[in-house]
Parts: C-alpha cells; sequence; structure tokens
C-alpha cells in the first residue's frame, strides 16, 4: 500500500501511488477520505499539455469538426450585472491571469444515460472539480467539492428570467438541480452551482465544463479499454452490475462507468457507503486511465487521439471561452512548460455534519487557507521551497 507523508513535507516530496493499487483507507469519522493522486496529477499534466500543445500546430480543420461535437453552457447572460459576485481581474483570463474553472460531472438520465444507469429523476452535480491555473501558469492546484457537503445556496437566476430563493445548510449537489429549473436547462445549473461555489469560496469562476455521465464509456472504448489491477475483488449493490475478480484485467467502458458510479457492495471501500471513498475510488481510476494513455503513447498516434478527443468533447457541455477552439490552444500552449509535478490536488477536510452524520461540513480552520491562498494565486505548500535549516538559524542570529 502507499504510504503517507507528512502534510508539510520537503519541496518536491511525492507521495508513491503503486500501478493499479488504491489508496490507502484511513480510519476515523465515514466522510475523512483524503485523495491520493500525485501520480495520475503528472499523467494528467502531461496529457493535458500535449493534447492542448496538438491544439495548436495540428490545424483548424480538424478541431472545428470537434467543436461542433459541443454544447455550449453560455452562462454570462444568467450572471452579468448581479454585485454579489466577487471582482474579476482585468484582462484576459487566458493570459497573465489566474484562471479558474468548474468541472461539474451529472447524474443526469437524459438521453443514453437513461439506458446506462436506468430511468429516474436524478439532475444533480455528481463529481465536482475546482481547477486553479496560476497566473504565471507555474502550477495548477485541484479541489474536489463533496457531493453531500452541506453549503448556503444563494437566489440563483433562471434562464426564463425568474429567480430561485435562498437556501441555507443545503446538500450542495442540489445548487445544479435548483439552477437546473423544472426544465432541466444545463446552462441554469451551471450558474446556480457556479454561484454556490463563489458564495462559499471568494473566488471567482472563469469558466466551466458539465461533463455528461454516458462521456466515459466513449472515452474509455476509444483507448482499447483501460488496464487497473483490483487488490481485492469488487462487487457492487443492487443499483449497479459490477462483478470483478481481484488482479490485473481491462475494463471496458461499461465497466468503468459502473466502478465510478459504484456506492455500495463489496471491495476497495464500497463497504463504508461514502461518497469521499467513491472520490478515491476514481481517482485510482484516473492514474490507471492516464498510465494507460501513456503506455499508447496516445498522443504521438493522431488517428487514436483524434478519436479520444472527439469523445471528451461530445460528452461535455463548457462555458463560451472554451468553447472556442482558439481560445483553448491558447491557454495549452501557455502551459506548455508547466512542471508535471507542480500541478497537485490538494484534498479539502470534512467532518460529519452537526444536524446530519450523513452530511459534511468542512473544516473550516483548514479548508479557509486554501481558499485564501487561491484567491492570492499562490501556490500550496509542497510547492514552496523551504529555507535550509543553516540559513534559518544564521538569519535568526543576524536579527
Amino acid at each position: 500500500m502507499p504510504t503517507r507523508s507528512p502534510r508539510h513535507a520537503a519541496p518536491r516530496t511525492r507521495r508513491k501511488v503503486l500501478a493499479g493499487r488504491p489508496p490507502q483507507q484511513t480510519r476515523g469519522p465515514r466522510h475523512a477520505a483524503r485523495l491520493r493522486t500525485r501520480r495520475a496529477a503528472r499523467a494528467v499534466g502531461m496529457v493535458l499539455t500535449a493534447v492542448m500543445t496538438f491544439a495548436v500546430t495540428a490545424g483548424g480543420t480538424v478541431f472545428l469538426d470537434l467543436r461542433s461535437a459541443l454544447s455550449v453552457s453560455d452562462v454570462d447572460a444568467l450572471l452579468a450585472g448581479r454585485d454579489d459576485r466577487p471582482p474579476e481581474p482585468p484582462g484576459d483570463p487566458f493570459s497573465d491571469h489566474p484562471l479558474t474553472l468548474l468541472v461539474m460531472g451529472t447524474d443526469y438520465r437524459g438521453g443514453a444515460n437513461a439506458d446506462l444507469a436506468g430511468a429516474g429523476n436524478e439532475f444533480h452535480s455528481d463529481s465536482t472539480l475546482l481547477v486553479h491555473v496560476s497566473g504565471d501558469r507555474s502550477f495548477v492546484e485541484v479541489v474536489s467539492i463533496a457531493r453531500d457537503l452541506l453549503v448556503d445556496i444563494p437566489a440563483c437566476p433562471l434562464p426564463d428570467g425568474g429567480e430561485t430563493r435562498p437556501r441555507r445548510n443545503a446538500m450542495f449537489n442540489t445548487a445544479f438541480a435548483i439552477g437546473g429549473g423544472p426544465t432541466r436547462d444545463l446552462t441554469g445549473a451551471a450558474a446556480c452551482t457556479i454561484l454556490t461555489v463563489e458564495a462559499a469560496t471568494g473566488l471567482r469562476i472563469n469558466e466551466h465544463v458539465i461533463v455528461k455521465m454516458d462521456g466515459l464509456i466513449g472515452v474509455v472504448d476509444a483507448l482499447g479499454g483501460v488496464g487497473v489491477d483490483l487488490p481485492e475483488a469488487v462487487r457492487g449493490d443492487h443499483h449497479v452490475s459490477l462483478d470483478l475478480p481481484a488482479g490485473p484485467q481491462r475494463l471496458d467502458g461499461d465497466q468503468a462507468l459502473n466502478f465510478l458510479r459504484a456506492r455500495g457492495g463489496r471491495g476497495m471501500g464500497l463497504e463504508m457507503g461514502s461518497d469521499l471513498q467513491r472520490i478515491e475510488r476514481q481517482q485510482f481510476f484516473v492514474d490507471a486511465m492516464m498510465r494507460e494513455v501513456l503506455s499508447q503513447n496516445v498522443i504521438a498516434n493522431t488517428p487514436r487521439l483524434l478519436r479520444t478527443v472527439d469523445a471528451v468533447l461530445s460528452s461535455m457541455s463548457t462555458s463560451r471561452n472554451l468553447a472556442g477552439v482558439t481560445a483553448v490552444a491558447g491557454l495549452g500552449w501557455s502551459l506548455r512548460g508547466l512542471d508535471p509535478d507542480s500541478i497537485v490536488f490538494t484534498p479539502l477536510p470534512v467532518a460529519a455534519a452537526p444536524s446530519d452524520p450523513n452530511r459534511v461540513v468542512w473544516v473550516r480552520s483548514q479548508t479557509d487557507p486554501v481558499w485564501e491562498r487561491l484567491r492570492s494565486d499562490q501556490p500550496p505548500t509542497s510547492l514552496v521551497p523551504e529555507e535550509p535549516a543553516g540559513e534559518i538559524y544564521e538569519a535568526a542570529a543576524r536579527s
């Protein structure tokens, strides 16, 4: 099993995630799980940078075809003119300014998703990631927001011109449903989730991406499956079709989707029924998928790269700027010199909510400094060089 390193480790010290092995589970409150994703973060960084650079050099025709697969959620009209949002830095957010993106998964059953997950009335955000790209493009920090986090949801604009009432102490993923309204509008859903995150963190969300539930299948199948090495058998409950033996195997798109969707059963933390344990399984799979991309040299294989990117784009609804080929290519180009070790996943400590043991709240003494640091566009502690003990002693002596 991987070992844990101190929270404030020396610079460039990285926790190892063994190939095909899950993150180590922690004891304590039901929801007290931590992300174990250093190796996956490196792979994500390399793949992201390579794909974006490819966008700059490959020519516009192909990417215009891929762009046509996108569904655009333009939240600007709904959010314009509000005085309760944190101010946006002046200038182009893709140049010389920090960029904060909100990536939302959704359990919406519409379209092909009903065939995959069964009919249902679900319309919530599922896994939600806040991705902060520093203004000088020297680091990228990712934090995960739990779906069962209790937050205050502000009044949200609706596409029909109306406005929802504010909610206090509500489950985070309901903001998506509230903003979507009875028509389940993805633009309204994104707008309300953005406002909720901004109110809770004080950060300005510049762009957003909504990943539809059926998108994973196309990505995994475009890769020809993803190889994993399960340390124990994983079996889902009656909600998902999942029965995987222990050991090395290759998951196809349907198996991967059920592996990520499962919340109950046995193996790899399913017994705990915790959403944060499910986040850890998701990060285990991301690690395996990124290793698959790198082992196949997808970046250098143009036909396979195009199939993979096409599968990704067709599963997304994005903000207006991210739907533009030039803007996305420019972002990729600005990240071309990023050190993959400077892509960091930061866990947000949580505790059981006093009002409901099945819900969680942030440990504010530890999460507030994260938001303050990101608002100031400062890197995480693990990327800040520490002064050698001798220099600290000499500085103290001189004073």
